[in-house]
């Protein structure tokens, strides 16, 4: 990990760093909304960390001021779950797209939800894998076109937030880049909570995905109102299920569920603060000869 040098009225903002997405993309406004969240919260941002993959939207750490760590594709969340269980004073946050989490990491992210760390996933939905040029991702809908599937997409798409409810993740949101306000607040939400909490971002890309386009997902999206019950899971596995119109906002919340860290007795103490005594240590490397 390294901790970033920057300045500004945001301190998580990196100004004059040039960013490396497509005119237009929904990453710009992620990123935004992510800067704008941890700062409101008033989080120290030596005390923050952005683990992500491969791909555009795993890029984003490299933007905010904050401690970040690039892995491998699809291998954010292992990493994010190392990190939080070394240190469980830090804010851990994992971020990648849709491909990254749900196609090369949709086995961690199936046992990410089972330990339930205390770490937030945000995923940056945007459908189809634009750093290798437009094929099919997990989400992409049946019948879209790509310069791999000529003939349209055949499988149906996953839906995170409907295995996430059947994993009984303990915090399920959904967010549109396009609104930066709406977005800030629910992922100052999921920061906040006291478990795993997922917030899946829809986000236009506008180069590969000629489709889900910012008007397309005006248009197939609407805001949960004040009378939603997000402690209602039956009720967000409805809302999860839905895809002529797609809900947006916390569609289900259980607070007060142990951690990963609790139930295994981590101590609150980073590890690196913990004493070791030699001659256990040269024991246990000698056990291995």
């Amino acid at each position: 990990m390294k901790e970033q040098a920057g300045s500004g009225s945001n301190p998580f903002d990196i100004p004059h760093k040039k960013q490396g997405w497509c005119p237009g993309c929904g990453n710009y406004k992620i990123l935004e909304s992510l800067k704008i969240a941890l700062h409101e919260l008033e989080l120290d941002r030596r005390e923050v960390v952005i683990v992500s993959g491969i791909g555009q939207a795993a890029k984003t750490p490299q933007y905010v001021n904050a401690n970040m760590f690039n892995g491998l594709h699809g291998r954010a969340l292992p990493v994010a779950l190392g990190v939080k269980l070394s240190n469980r004073g830090l804010t851990v946050i994992a971020e990648s797209g849709d491909g990254c989490m749900y196609g090369e990491g949709g086995n961690h992210f199936l046992h990410a939800i089972r330990r339930n760390a205390d770490i937030t996933v945000i995923v940056h939905d945007n459908m189809i894998y634009g750093l290798t040029k437009g094929q099919a991702s997990p989400t992409s809908l049946q019948g879209m076109k790509t310069p791999v599937q000529v003939g349209g997409v055949v499988l149906e798409p996953f839906n995170p937030v409907a295995v996430a409810l059947a994993l009984n993740a303990p915090f399920i949101a959904r967010a549109s880049a396009a609104d930066v306000r709406e977005t800030v607040d629910i992922v100052k939400q999921a920061v906040s909570f006291r478990g795993l909490a997922l917030v899946d971002v829809f986000q236009p890309c506008v180069v590969f995905n000629r489709l889900n386009t910012y008007q397309w997902f005006r248009e197939h999206t609407y805001y949960l109102d004040e009378h939603h019950d997000v402690t209602d899971r039956k009720a967000a596995f409805a809302l999860a299920l839905e895809t002529g119109r797609y809900p947006l906002g916390v569609l289900y919340r259980e607070d007060g569920r142990p951690t990963y860290e609790e139930q295994l007795g981590i101590p609150h103490e980073p590890s690196w603060n913990h004493e070791v005594s030699r001659e256990a240590f040269d024991d246990l490397v000698g056990s291995f000869r």
